[in-house]
């Protein structure tokens, strides 16, 4: 499909700031967030407002990110925050609790180009933009917590199993 298809189903995302921006696209959606905007906060307004069932998402940009690193003993993240581009976002939406539940990943490096990588916690676009492209499905996907291992799971067939 061509760029004027894109650009004449461009739509202004519900959000504290006018600059972030949505588009949708024959795949599903693209989302161009600005700096200063918080990465999964944005997420779960636009997943609420275009009635997203469920998605893959994945994007690149500058950042400051909050990773985390799933401590099984402790049934906690060990967080650390790194700041630079993010060369790769990958990840899901879907529901918890009647609310939009983002788990994302990401691969962040700096100007030494040492890269780290690990659970998106929380996330702040830096200088420039964020881009993520978002994948919808036609099936609302749910998550749970798992209690033994205490932590959140996705179910595809409804179950908590």
């Amino acid at each position: 499909m061509g760029m004027g298809i894109l650009l004449s189903q461009q739509a202004t995302a519900q959000s504290s700031n006018p600059a972030a921006r949505y588009s949708k696209t024959p795949m599903g959606y693209l989302i161009v967030l600005r700096q200063g905007d918080q990465v999964v906060e944005e997420l779960e307004k636009f997943a609420v407002a275009e009635k997203i069932p469920s998605a893959s998402i994945q994007g690149q940009g500058f950042v400051k990110v909050e990773f985390g690193y799933w401590n099984a003993k402790t049934k906690k993240f060990d967080p650390k925050t790194f700041e630079g581009e993010l060369s790769g976002l990958t990840g899901s939406i879907a529901w918890k609790d009647g609310k939009p539940s983002i788990h994302a990943h990401g691969v962040v490096a700096g100007a030494d180009f040492v890269a780290y990588a690990g659970h998106i916690l929380k996330a702040q676009v830096g200088t420039g933009s964020l881009e993520i492209f978002v994948n919808v499905n036609d099936k609302k996907l749910e998550r749970f917590v798992d209690p033994a291992i205490e932590a959140n799971v996705l179910s595809v067939d409804g179950s908590k199993k």
